[in-house]
């Protein structure tokens, strides 16, 4: 009988291959060369290349893949193959060698990169800024009929704004009928890239009137874009729709709306998202303490920089500027010092943002000579830091050095700004340079084209006034183009207190009452003109015109910072740990500078006071004390530097004259005008302030 021959059973069917872990990938290689596969199956092959491509140790696994794709064994190279590999360059940071695959593909007859090739290769230019290599994909796109795709006309937008070609990116935005999200947040990232605020903001408005919908990353430029132009009712709109949708965990987007609201004056809202924040990178923290010292409240930007450094998050460029700045404004000379020792420990790169504030720091803490070190260490400097220094000079009582930096800025082809004129005309003001003044005003207009605005007028009105020019500086304000305004005529009644021009400073009042009736300073500066020329009815007249008017004078407050710890100080203040020790030391310090010749002037004292309590209301004006305090706490010979809001009074300034001379200390006091610097007896200013 014959014996029936069974048929072979069918081979099982082959899993499909699936993405091997990279720790499989070698073992995976040597199995499908042993199979034959890697040579027979392209798709087994691919699946390799991505696995080794993508793997979770990106340098190895990118050489591996490389050793794959070059060397094989292998089946002949495909266009997804060549994009599995643009794709791990681009991951990976090697953007030259990504596009050189593009090239190696154009050069090969029989491959033909397609729109993912297109995509890849267009991200490379972005990111290299390389325009003119994006034009060349660009022309392979439109002669392959690629410009119908969707995510090459994106990656094409992305790449001409990324190159600064905003223009270009708009016409290729604009001739697109259908957009999705993904083009519109190319467009406005290119406007966000450019600084372009408004336009981002118009964008966001122009997807919203279309119905487009929008997703988190549109979300982030947007907010950061409010923030910047002040829009708060668009940026509060955007809060609001973020905690509806629950994107409150999204960090980045967080962020933005923190440093939104800061820049928008809503600090109390940013802080409150800022604290419910599950996690807070340096962005995060930077934005808040910028938000704090572009609002003036410098103080809680170091409190919460201090608050930084305990969560052991390492500060950036961007937070050392915000710092710096805070400390700047407090006349913190400690805390600055330790972040310029921090920049330097951590070779922070000086950029020119960076080193600008660093150099502004020490000149606003009156350390000018620390601030032109800083000036000459950096690598690159542009308008605004030739201005810092200058203005630094300026108010520090350096006229003559601050003329020859600008020389200096002029002769290396940096074109001086609106601002540089004013620390130019601050110098020539702080040191009686009259002519040099009035030809560096012309100069403005006539060699660089800049049309003077109220500030230099009033730079020029105090120039004029302190050189004992006072009928010419009123003729200059009643000549003036633009209407004076109340920083000018304040400028002439302080002027006219120093020379006791009592009819100009009369008018300079009257015109400033029709501003600003309600400025205390104003009326005491014309009562002390009264007083300095024996018109004491009109004095005492003047004063109760104030309290009529119910014109309280501000408060004086003075800083001043020990051990990186900013102490606050307000005239007659009755709240400070060490009150009764800081009063017996004023009692002292008063004693010792009247054996020296001190007399009170007791005109600075306090409206409501009575004549008898006069003497001791000066005498705890709030620079005596920070005076007094860091007499009590400093080493014995060191610099006392304090800061106060205000204008120095006549009798603080003559009585810390004395103090710097009995005590043997110099002092640098920075009020709401210059620094003066009291050394010996005497101050830099020459007693003209």
């Amino acid at each position: 009988m014959a014996t029936a021959v069974q048929p072979a059973a069918a081979p099982p069917p082959r899993p499909p291959l699936v993405r091997a872990a990279p720790s499989h990938v070698p073992q995976l290689h040597a199995s499908l060369i042993k199979s034959g596969e890697l040579v027979a199956s392209p798709k087994s092959f691919h699946s390799l290349l991505e696995a080794a491509a993508h793997g979770a140790s990106p340098a190895a696994q990118l050489a591996y893949a490389v050793r794959l794709f070059l060397l094989g064994p292998r089946p002949p190279l495909s266009v997804p193959c060549y994009n599995v590999l643009m794709r791990a360059f681009l991951c990976a940071g090697h953007l030259e060698d990504a596009l050189h695959l593009f090239v190696e593909m154009l050069d090969a007859a029989s491959i033909w990169p397609d729109q993912h090739t297109v995509a890849c290769a267009l991200k490379s230019c972005s990111r290299m800024r390389a325009l003119d290599a994006g034009r060349g994909v660009q022309a392979y796109a439109v002669k392959r009929g690629l410009m119908v795709d969707r995510f090459v006309l994106s990656s094409l937008i992305h790449m001409y704004a990324s190159c600064w070609d905003v223009a270009a990116a708009r016409l290729l935005f604009d001739a697109v009928e259908e957009k999705g999200v993904v083009m519109w947040n190319a467009i406005i990232a290119g406007y966000f890239r450019n600084g372009d605020w408004k336009e981002v903001v118009e964008l966001f408005k122009g997807m919203l009137e279309v119905g487009v919908p929008f997703d988190e990353v549109t979300l982030v430029s947007v907010a950061t874009a409010c923030g910047r132009t002040c829009d708060s009712n668009l940026g509060k709109w955007i809060g609001g729709y973020v905690e509806d949708k629950g994107m409150l965990g999204n960090r980045n987007l967080v962020t933005a709306l923190v440093d939104m609201y800061a820049k928008c004056g809503e600090l109390g809202k940013a802080r409150t998202l800022f604290d419910g924040m599950q996690s807070r990178d340096v962005v995060a923290w930077s934005a808040m303490i910028s938000g704090y010292t572009q609002a003036d409240q410098c103080q809680k930007a170091l409190a919460l920089f201090s608050e930084m450094q305990v969560a052991d998050v390492e500060p950036n460029d961007v937070t050392m500027v915000s710092v710096l700045s805070a400390c700047a404004v407090l006349g913190a000379l400690e805390t600055g010092k330790w972040v310029h020792s921090y920049i330097r420990k951590k070779c922070l790169p000086l950029t020119v943002v960076l080193g600008t504030a660093l150099v502004d720091f020490y000149a606003k803490c009156g350390c000018i000579d620390s601030a032109v070190e800083a000036f000459e260490s950096m690598p690159v400097k542009n308008s605004w830091t030739w201005t810092a220094l200058i203005k630094g000079m300026a108010s520090n009582g350096r006229g003559r050095e601050a003329l020859e930096l600008f020389s200096s800025m002029c002769k290396a082809s940096i074109e001086p700004t609106d601002v540089t004129f004013i620390g130019v005309l601050m110098a020539c003001s702080h040191n009686y340079l009259v002519e040099e003044g009035r030809q560096h005003f012309d100069s403005m207009t006539k060699d660089y084209g800049i049309q003077p605005r109220i500030e230099h007028y009033g730079c020029v009105v105090d120039l004029l006034g302190r050189a004992g020019l006072i009928d010419e500086a009123y003729q200059f304000v009643r000549a003036m183009p633009i209407e004076p305004n109340t920083v000018i005529w304040r400028a002439l009644l302080s002027s006219c207190a120093v020379q006791k021009n009592v009819e100009v400073g009369e008018e300079a009042l009257q015109q400033i009452i029709q501003l600003d009736p309600s400025h205390s300073g104003d009326y005491i500066l014309l009562s002390n003109i009264y007083a300095s020329v024996g018109r004491w009815k009109d004095a005492a007249m003047i004063r109760r015109e104030m309290r009529d008017r119910g014109i309280q004078k501000i408060p004086g407050c003075s800083l001043i910072e020990l051990d990186g710890v900013v102490f606050e100080f307000f005239a007659e203040d009755s709240d400070h740990p060490h009150l009764r020790e800081i009063y017996e030391k004023v009692e002292e310090m008063i004693d010792k500078i009247k054996v020296a010749g001190y007399v009170p002037n007791t005109a600075d004292a306090r409206l409501d006071v009575d004549e008898c309590e006069k003497e001791v209301s000066v005498s705890h004006h709030s620079e005596k004390l920070a005076i007094a305090f860091g007499l009590m706490k400093l080493r014995p010979g060191a610099t006392i530097r304090l800061s106060k809001n205000l204008r120095v009074c006549t009798d603080c300034h003559s009585a810390t004259k004395l103090i710097s001379k009995v005590y043997n200390r110099e002092i640098v006091v920075r009020d709401r005008n210059r620094f003066h610097h009291f050394k010996d007896g005497s101050c830099s200013c020459n007693d003209y302030w």
